[in-house]
């Protein structure tokens, strides 16, 4: 077997389903399986898989194992060249996977490798490409120097901001959205440390490789990536396993380092967690007691959709009373996509929905990624299922 696609799945069946759609485009000539890992999700998720036609194996637990140990799981029971780990929440562009797996034949000292990830409206997801994250390194993050001067060599290496985009470039860290592996380099390093139940165990990982004498690649192929939507990251529960994280790759990797490092890092982890709780309190608060609130108007929506299933998307759009215009198209009659028809409305948030039947997901994403725009969002549309999917909602 030459790959195994693992995904760990908790509480999101349909952007499930929608990155297993992309998977069946994207393995198509690929020897390949696909192993999904459910943590005990209360969402019906794993009787939703059964009744779909997906080839894949599912393995059901009992508990929320968290992501290292739900992995490690999948990837102790089979014995590919290469392994994928893979997040449900996100849409693989059609040559990615090929495109990929022969950049890591002709590369056989890459332990790993990461892929260009966008987000909805378009724009590059900076942990795309990431920086160790050394005490000097993080406090650089935790000050904004960062952020400031994101191409400094120096203040701008946590993301890594002064590599190109469209090239492929040695980087330290995969972000585990898309983890490529190759199965030899995780045999001789080890699997996912399982001390982290979520966050900072593809940091490891990535650590591990490199010390272990492999390199880590970012590859300029495209994926959509929803970040986090399983994730509640207004939760207080998020900001304790977020931080907890941190502070178990700092002990583990750095805890030897001399005490003007040690205790101003911990003291900058704590503090930073300590302004997110808060800071989300003052929210809370202020949503309760109806201070600054602002009337939001309802999202537009545009949709590209074949004339076969233009009937069905305005059932669709009337049923869930959206403010739609519906165009029927394909991508050789709007080569420019939604930029064909001028320019949007830009006191509204407005999601442009392309049929899938029409447009392949490397389109849509080019589409967005040409022109990003935070006012102008994804949306796909699949016919055989009559359901919308955006960053936000899933109408069907």
């Amino acid at each position: 077997m030459k790959l195994t696609v693992v995904i760990v799945s908790y509480n999101v069946k349909y952007y499930l389903e929608q990155c297993l759609i992309s998977l069946e485009r994207a393995l198509k000539g690929v020897e390949a399986e696909i192993v999904v890992v459910d943590n005990d999700s209360r969402d019906g998720t794993v009787d939703y898989l059964k009744s779909c036609s997906f080839d894949v194996r599912i393995i059901e637990s009992n508990h929320n194992l968290g992501f290292a140990r739900a992995n490690n799981i999948a990837i102790e029971q089979t014995d590919s060249e290469y392994v994928l780990l893979l997040n449900p929440d996100t849409v693989v562009g059609e040559s990615v996977i090929r495109d990929t797996l022969e950049f890591m034949n002709s590369h056989p000292d890459a332990g790993g490798l990461g892929v260009q990830m966008i987000k909805s409206d378009g724009n590059k997801a900076l942990e795309s490409r990431r920086g160790l994250p050394t005490p000097l390194t993080s406090f650089y993050k935790m000050t904004g120097l960062c952020s400031r001067y994101p191409r400094s060599r120096r203040f701008g290496r946590y993301y890594m901001g002064y590599l190109p985009w469209d090239v492929p470039s040695q980087i330290e860290v995969v972000s585990g959205a898309f983890f490529l592996l190759r199965r030899e380099a995780l045999s001789a390093v080890g699997l996912l440390d399982e001390d982290f139940f979520m966050y900072g165990e593809d940091i490891d990982l990535s650590y591990r490789l490199l010390k272990g004498g492999y390199a880590n690649w970012y590859y300029p192929a495209r994926i959509l990536h929803y970040k986090g939507e399983s994730t509640q990251k207004s939760s207080f529960r998020y900001v304790h396993v977020f931080y907890d994280a941190m502070l178990i790759f700092f002990r583990k990797h750095y805890g030897n380092a001399s005490l003007c490092l040690t205790i101003p890092i911990k003291a900058a982890i704590y503090f930073k967690a300590l302004l997110a709780l808060v800071g989300m309190q003052i929210e809370r608060a202020k949503k309760a007691l109806g201070f600054w609130h602002v009337r939001n108007k309802p999202a537009n929506y545009i949709f590209f959709v074949d004339k076969s299933n233009e009937a069905d998307c305005y059932r669709l759009v009337r049923s869930k009373g959206l403010t739609a215009e519906i165009i029927t198209s394909d991508k050789e009659r709007f080569e420019e996509g939604h930029y064909s028809i001028g320019s949007m409305s830009n006191d509204r948030q407005t999601y442009v929905v392309y049929d899938s039947s029409k447009f392949d997901n490397e389109t849509i994403m080019e589409l967005f990624a040409s022109r990003p725009s935070a006012k102008v969002k994804m949306g796909i549309y699949h016919p055989e299922k009559n359901m919308v999917i955006t960053e936000q909602e899933v109408l069907k």
